[in-house]
């Protein structure tokens, strides 16, 4: 059929590479809970995330048994995905995952001029930078768009400014699904605030790298005055 490999993104590989991929972008995901990769990996593999926590919803022998043919590390993973992430998500209708686009992830990658010559010195050029993008499990101890909503109501208290438009959109679509979601941003909130509080009076540890240096720094200086005083006192009695 014309037009039917459009569907999805081949990736560049072929069906079992693609597959074996997947499967290990999303073991990734279930086990750390975010991960970072390419755009287009990332968009792929959270079609089959979303899926999987579907069939954790579902929590029938047919859908464990689907799920133990995806996972590479089934034994790990299977008690998390039908245990606390089927809990977490009991009352979200979808939306289980989040792609953020971040900055390329390799920059520069090095190589030989020649790879035959095992004695050629490795240069270094810029990589394909291609599109990178964080993928993540919502409502999670990862979730980025939580602490960056806790951040902003944080530094927008501390300014003294109203509440931004998009600041409470965010808020509503944090706490929305999540379990204690406003009590948990709160929380979040006034965590930063102390931070931030203590962050501004730092006091100087007697041996820290600042403190060596103020104390060598105050040495030279009084030597410099020990000799001035010297000179001063040499040129008097000359006189």
């Amino acid at each position: 059929m014309a037009g039917g490999g459009g569907k999805y993104r081949h990736l560049g590989r072929k069906s079992s590479h693609r597959q074996a991929l997947l499967r290990n972008l999303v073991t990734s995901l279930f086990e750390n809970e975010s991960i970072t990769t390419t755009w287009a990996k990332a968009k792929e593999a959270q079609r089959l995330a979303d899926k999987l926590i579907t069939l954790g919803k579902k929590n029938s022998e047919a859908s464990r048994r689907r799920a133990l043919e995806i996972f590479y590390k089934p034994h790990d993973i299977l008690p998390k995905l039908f245990g606390p992430l089927r809990e977490r998500y009991a009352d979200r209708p979808g939306g289980y995952t989040r792609v953020l686009r971040v900055e390329p992830k390799e920059k520069y990658e090095y190589y030989s001029v020649r790879k035959a010559d095992k004695n050629a010195v490795p240069e270094r050029k810029p990589a394909d930078q291609a599109p990178s993008a964080i993928l993540e499990l919502v409502d999670g101890p990862k979730d980025m768009r939580f602490a960056m909503t806790a951040r902003a109501i944080a530094r927008q208290r501390e300014e003294g400014f109203t509440e931004h438009e998009l600041t409470t959109l965010n808020k509503k679509k944090v706490t929305q699904f999540r379990k204690d979601g406003v009590d948990a941003l709160e929380a979040a909130v006034q965590k930063l605030q102390i931070r931030e509080s203590e962050a501004e009076v730092v006091p100087v540890l007697p041996h820290s790298e600042e403190s060596r240096a103020a104390q060598e720094e105050a040495r030279r200086s009084e030597t410099q005055a020990g000799r001035l005083a010297q000179e001063v006192d040499g040129l008097k009695s000359a006189q």
